[in-house]
């Protein structure tokens, strides 16, 4: 599992873990998808899954240099330095660009989740009928959730806990947002606020709660697709699939609440037609930027999967 890396190399799985973090800020894109469409996610999966009893062993019998060579420690430090990093970074950009853009923003996520579909579809070679079930189950749990009715549970350091668990679960799934997740559960607010505060109990019961979640659901999801590869991959193709349905740009809000802050937070909310949503909010429905942002998002993803699969065949032609 371990390989040696440049220092370039280890910048470029840095970057990567940024892009990791700034989807999962935005509720309905998932960080799981940018490992997939990075190239990282089954070396993610295969060194996170490495973090357990064995590593320990490894630990107390071999010294640190081994048990750390082990997880592929190297690899993890720079792709979760990645992510931490981000997640300070672009948690406050975010908030303002879906403030100030939101048409666009999701228009350019659903180019970027579009084109994963792409990416999944061609890894199976021939879909069978328990595929085609395995697709449709993701896709309406993904649909389900995302219709389902917000609740608000307590900030408590515990329940952050719990929330950092299934969210951490959800991000390293393509096609599920641990952050929307979040949202669902009235927690999402509540995290960045923490973030941007700076609340260190706050950050560290979700912190906590997510390490968890890596360590145990890694294992479980590693296990799926070694076992049931090509179901598994069907499954997320449906998650992604289900996912267009939250990242739908144009909206019309049914229930909202008053953050702390004083702001109007949409609670529930239904897609509607481009014209529709012009009719109900009076504002433009920006159809042509939203279909630009899109295929923007498309593009970039597709372009980036083939400059990664030009880069790995020189490397094995060196």
């Amino acid at each position: 599992m371990t390989t040696k890396r440049t220092k370039k190399e280890y910048a470029l799985l840095t970057a990567k873990g940024m892009a990791m973090g700034a989807a999962d800020v935005v509720p309905g894109v998932s960080g799981g998808t940018i490992a997939f469409i990075t190239g990282i996610y089954d070396e993610l999966l295969g060194s996170l899954k490495k973090i357990g009893p064995e590593a320990l062993q490894i630990l107390f019998k071999q010294g640190f240099s081994a048990a750390w060579a082990h997880i592929n420690g190297f690899f993890l430090l720079a792709v979760f330095g990645g992510i931490l990093l981000s997640l300070k970074t672009f948690a406050a950009l975010i908030t303002i660009a879906l403030t100030n853009e939101p048409l666009l923003i999701w228009g350019f996520f659903s180019g970027l989740i579009a084109a994963s579909v792409v990416l999944l579809v061609k890894q199976q070679e021939r879909w069978r009928i328990t595929d085609y079930l395995a697709f449709i189950v993701g896709t309406a749990f993904v649909v389900f959730i995302s219709v389902a009715k917000p609740t608000q549970l307590p900030g408590d350091w515990w329940m952050l806990f719990l929330g950092g668990f299934v969210a951490i679960c959800a991000m390293i799934l393509p096609g599920i947002s641990g952050s929307f997740i979040l949202l669902l559960v009235g927690l999402y607010p509540v995290f960045l606020a923490a973030i941007n505060d700076l609340n260190f109990i706050a950050l560290a019961s979700f912190g906590a709660g997510c390490i968890s979640g890596l360590l145990v659901f890694s294992r479980f999801l590693s296990w799926l697709l070694e076992k049931y590869h090509q179901v598994t991959i069907a499954l997320l193709v449906g998650f992604l699939v289900g996912s267009l349905n939250v990242t739908w740009p144009w909206k019309e809000v049914l229930t909202s609440v008053v953050n702390r802050h004083g702001e109007t937070v949409p609670l529930e909310q239904a897609n509607v037609l481009p014209a529709r949503f012009t009719e109900i909010t009076g504002q433009a429905n920006q159809l042509s930027a939203v279909i630009a942002c899109a295929v923007l998002g498309l593009v970039l993803v597709l372009g980036l999967e083939w400059v990664s699969k030009r880069m790995a065949e020189n490397e094995q032609s060196v």
